[in-house]
């Protein structure tokens, strides 16, 4: 028996210089202990060096001060000692599943007769239930075929310690869960000691022993490391009656929540943004919308305000029509937010940009405000995953660009009070001025959200807007949607695969069966008090109740052609 931590951190620092000279202070002192057959999750937001951490770790990146040892070696370099899974998988192409994994076992066991490579190929491919597709070439794979082909390679490489940088983050939620499920069977049946660099709670929560929290950029340390003490296995619904895992849940949320608040960032943002709006304040004439986006946004009508008929829609394909969405029917009233959440493929965008009138109805009806939907216009605003900004223009002007088309006969200073009024509500009012190809992915969504409720839209169609980003940048951008709507109550439908944000932003969950034929399986009436506050909601009692309802739904529904695809 030795004292001599399996992997030990020390004072681990790192800066990095631009070309004009600025220093970015990266990590600032990280220490760590990850004890041998551990799985040690390091969360934290964009921007904290969890990847600068990881391939420090790896030994692709050579720490500018302090220590790290691996069974009390100092490393200074790449080893097979350590495998590590990237967030993109970067496979060859023109080269099939075991030839992929082969270029690493070849590389790495040169020491080992051919038959001997041959079957541990074979292992390590059966290992991520891939053995049906040795012979498959990339382009034959579904994303999350690719990446368990990359935890393949790493796994053939028989290393002392698997670290996983995001490996899923730009997979779908069923993917993704699938492949975390891997991940478990991987840990249980090899026992290798493993680093996952996440920024989900969740996905941290399920499968670590331990998490380390980092502290947002500059200068980033562990701020606080959590044992995860809720028995294995740990199943994904049931975990969600489990006291501990709630307990966690809160604890991590909670802390997260105080480093943001603590640091002035937002998730992925490069800049402070003051002057968001809290929300615990409910909406007042002080901070209301100006007169002529209220004026643009009446209607009389307040039931039945948005009304799905029978809605069918079919694709042609070479073997013949294939309807995707049948007899969809949903009746909304005006100001009400509905999210619609199922798995890939189950038809939620194609009933969205119908809804939108950027996609023919094949059969039934959409009518909004007495209105049957036929076409697209700015009175139905559409936020997508990617705001598609005029990247030469500013944010201002962005923003500008709908607004002087749908307010034409407003003044010169109505329309700038429009604009200041939602770039402020977002948080962007002291960077109006930047261009949009100066900005991170969540700065630009801020200005897509602020750009579509500046339309003054009957309809707010949202589709999986925050998809692209990080679960921590999410929740920041989910704040600004649930403060932004509350002042203006505009009808709005999201399209999403995170539960917790359906549950947030909604007041009723809508559930879809999976495609192809796909309708409403199930309706979920969401009896919470607004505004609503993350923090509040996780200590609301009804809120694990519905997240199971949605939880189960989705699990029995986990089934599908998309499941198999994963």
């Amino acid at each position: 028996m030795t004292d001599t931590p399996f992997l030990s951190l020390k004072n681990v620092r790192k800066d990095y210089t631009a070309k004009a000279g600025e220093v970015t202070h990266v990590l600032g002192g990280i220490d760590l202990v990850v004890e041998e057959g551990e799985f040690v999750a390091i969360l934290g937001f964009s921007g904290a060096g969890k990847t600068t951490l990881i391939n420090s770790i790896a030994g692709l990146v050579e720490p500018d001060s302090g220590e790290i040892s691996l069974r009390g070696k100092v490393i200074d370099g790449p080893d097979r000692e350590r495998g590590l899974v990237f967030q993109s998988y970067s496979l060859f192409p023109w080269l099939s599943v075991e030839q992929n994994v082969a270029l690493a076992v070849d590389a790495v066991h040169k020491d080992r007769s051919k038959a001997e490579r041959a079957e541990l190929i074979q292992q390590k491919v059966a290992l991520v239930g891939l053995d049906h597709a040795m012979d498959r070439k990339p382009a034959q794979l579904s994303g999350g075929m690719r990446q368990r082909v990359a935890v393949a390679r790493a796994l053939a490489m028989e290393p002392e310690i698997l670290l996983l940088d995001e490996p899923l983050s730009a997979l779908d939620a069923l993917t993704r869960a699938k492949l975390q499920d891997e991940i478990e069977r991987i840990r249980k049946e090899e026992r290798r000691t493993i680093v996952l660099v996440t920024n989900d709670v969740d996905e941290a929560l399920l499968l670590a022993d331990r998490i380390a929290v980092m502290t947002p950029a500059p200068s980033a340390k562990i701020g606080k490391i959590v044992d995860v003490n809720v028995t294995r296995p740990r199943d994904r619904e049931a975990v969600n009656d489990d006291a501990n895992y709630q307990l966690l849940r809160k604890e991590i949320v909670s802390y997260l929540g105080s480093l943001n608040a603590e640091s002035g960032t937002v998730g992925e943002t490069d800049i402070a943004l003051p002057d968001i709006i809290p929300l615990d304040l409910a909406p007042d004439e002080a901070n209301a919308p100006p007169q002529a986006y209220l004026d643009a946004a009446h209607s009389p009508v307040e039931k039945r305000f948005l009304e799905f008929f029978k809605l069918d829609k079919v694709y042609p394909t070479p073997k013949g029509p294939l309807k995707v969405v049948e007899d969809f029917n949903l009746l909304m009233d005006k100001g009400e937010f509905i999210s619609l959440i199922g798995h890939s493929g189950c038809g939620k965008s194609t009933v969205l940009t119908m809804a939108a009138g950027l996609n023919e109805i094949s059969g039934g009806g959409i009518v909004l405000d007495n209105r049957e939907i036929s076409a697209a216009g700015p009175d139905k605003a559409v936020v997508f995953q990617a705001p598609s900004l005029m990247p030469w223009l500013t944010a201002r002007e962005n923003v500008a660009l709908g607004v002087e088309r749908v307010y034409a006969h407003a003044s010169k200073s109505e329309r700038a009070a429009i604009v200041d009024y939602y770039l402020e509500r977002v948080g962007l009012i002291d960077a109006k001025d930047k261009l949009a190809a100066e900005m991170s992915n969540g700065m630009r969504q801020r200005v897509g959200i602020a750009r579509a409720f500046a339309l003054s839209p009957r309809l707010l169609l949202l589709d999986e807007p925050f998809g692209m980003l990080d679960s921590l940048t999410r929740w920041d951008l989910q704040d600004v949607l649930v403060e932004t709507w509350n002042r203006t109550k505009v009808t709005a439908i999201m399209v999403t695969h995170d539960v917790d944000e359906a549950i947030l932003l909604a007041d009723r969950v809508v559930m879809m069966t999976n495609g192809p034929r796909a309708t409403i399986g199930k309706v979920l009436k969401i009896d919470l008090p607004r505004p609503r506050d993350r923090k509040a909601l996780l200590e609301h009692p009804k809120f694990y109740q519905y997240r199971q309802e949605v939880l189960h739904f989705l699990a029995e529904y986990d089934h599908g052609p998309n499941a198999k695809a994963a």
